[in-house]
């Protein structure tokens, strides 16, 4: 928004006034402005530490109780900024509520989840992430036009989600497994009874159990995560997917988006259009994907969708070498081909690498590393995040369309990964994954071969 670029960036703001009808995205590749965008997600990595503690042994409620009251803060701080300082301090605090959050929310969703509707329960994430987005590109919209604190309301109306997120945490009843975890056997049976809808629970409820007693054997669950035996949880679910789900390009797609929708003829509301387009693609996919990612399995997805986004990143990068650029506006039919592309990419990353990301890696961790591998997961996202934050801008000044294609290269790569590593865990008790890596070609040489490969098709028949 003008206003607060001449309020905080007076020098940015004069730049985009002296290259307002410029499509060459190199005018933006200033490193002081992207590292302001970048401190929030450092606040999100050196706040998930902290998150990994609290999740762990003050529980999952805990934890979310936590980011709502940073949300709050930071949201109650970036309202009413007088300079900088308090704008920077504001994005930190909002950081730090993103670490608990993300730390807390997927574990709680998939704990509480029974396991054949798992997948859909956990990408409730996801979705109201995307669904939060939306609401948030219609309130810039609106309050755009309110001279000159239009953006102090756009910031301050963050704190309405916080208080939402504290009331929900104040309500909502611990995991089972938290509970366990904590000793309060008898209030987590209870609860589980609850969520289940049935008394009949014991052989879950003593898995939970077994679970725990390995948890409590654990003193310093990050330096377990490094033990062999659980090299499969952290190559996929710790670091393979979270940076993965950062290096598949959906920034880039969402940052060319406002431009095309421009050149369409859409205007000053191009930003506007572009940006509720895509936000409504999310939010269908991830529909999409709640509904039969517990039917059609994980990896379907992740492979399916690797080779739609593959396809559509060198349509893209074709396209732009050949029509963009220089300043020349693209014609009106390439244009409509370029967003139609773009939808399919949304659509295609949407029901994948979005709420995959995030709901495959809370399902790998065994009780006793799952608070310090959620931990990790939420870390290495976040490193990559602010990685690609940084360095955006900078490569497409310098690689302008290649970097579609150094995308589709690594999108070709993290399907590599997904084929050949990853099990399929759709239905399986969450307690039951390990016994996963127990058959699997290439991690039983890690995970050792004690279990019959018929003792997890048995367990999981009895419980689904």
């Amino acid at each position: 928004m003008d206003d607060f670029l001449k309020e905080f960036f007076p020098g940015v703001y004069r730049r985009k006034q002296e290259h307002l009808n410029e499509t060459d995205y190199c005018k933006y590749d200033n490193q002081i402005l992207t590292l302001f965008t970048s401190s929030l997600y450092i606040a999100a990595l050196v706040s998930t530490f902290g998150a990994s503690y609290v999740t762990r042994n003050k529980g999952r409620k805990a934890s979310i109780i936590c980011g709502s009251i940073s949300f709050f803060a930071g949201a109650v701080l970036n309202a009413s900024a007088q300079n900088i300082a308090m704008l920077i301090l504001g994005r930190i605090l909002l950081g730090v509520g993103i670490g608990f959050g993300n730390q807390a929310v997927p574990l709680y969703l998939s704990e509480m989840a029974p396991a054949k509707i798992r997948g859909a329960v956990n990408q409730l994430f996801q979705l109201t992430t995307c669904l939060g987005i939306l609401i948030a590109n219609f309130v810039n919209y609106g309050v755009e036009r309110i001279h000159p604190w239009g953006w102090r309301l756009s910031l301050g109306l963050a704190a309405v989600p916080a208080t939402l997120m504290f009331i929900g945490g104040i309500f909502l009843p611990e995991t089972p497994n938290s509970l366990v975890e904590q000793g309060r056997l008898e209030e987590g049976r209870r609860v589980l009874e609850k969520i289940r809808g049935t008394p009949k629970v014991d052989a879950e409820f003593a898995d939970l159990i077994d679970a725990s007693n390995a948890a409590k054997a654990i003193k310093n669950p990050f330096r377990n995560l490094l033990k062999r035996k659980n090299r499969p949880q952290l190559v996929i679910g710790g670091l393979g997917i979270p940076a993965f789900q950062q290096l598949t390009g959906m920034n880039s797609i969402l940052f060319y988006a406002p431009v095309i929708f421009q050149s369409l003829g859409f205007g000053s509301g191009a930003s506007l259009y572009s940006s509720t387009i895509t936000s409504a693609a999310l939010v269908l996919a991830t529909l999409i994907s709640m509904a039969f990612v517990d039917k059609f399995g994980r990896r379907a997805f992740f492979l399916e969708a690797g080779c739609e986004m593959i396809l559509c990143s060198v349509a893209i990068a074709v396209t732009l070498a050949l029509k963009f650029g220089e300043g020349k506006m693209l014609p009106k039919g390439i244009g409509i081909f370029l967003v139609v592309v773009i939808c399919v990419f949304v659509l295609a990353y949407g029901r994948s690498w979005g709420p995959l990301g995030w709901l495959v890696p809370s399902e790998l961790f065994p009780l006793e590393t799952r608070s310090a591998g959620q931990s990790m997961v939420v870390c290495v996202n976040m490193i990559f995040t602010a990685l690609i934050a940084q360095c955006f801008l900078a490569a497409l000044c310098h690689l302008k369309y290649g970097i579609f294609l150094l995308f589709a290269g690594l999108i070709f790569i993290m399907s590599c990964f997904i084929f050949f590593l990853l099990p399929e865990t759709k239905q399986v008790p969450i307690e039951e994954i390990h016994l996963l890596w127990k058959n699997h070609w290439f991690w039983k040489r890690y995970c050792g071969l004690e279990e019959n490969a018929h003792e997890l098709t048995e367990k999981t028949r009895e419980k689904v």
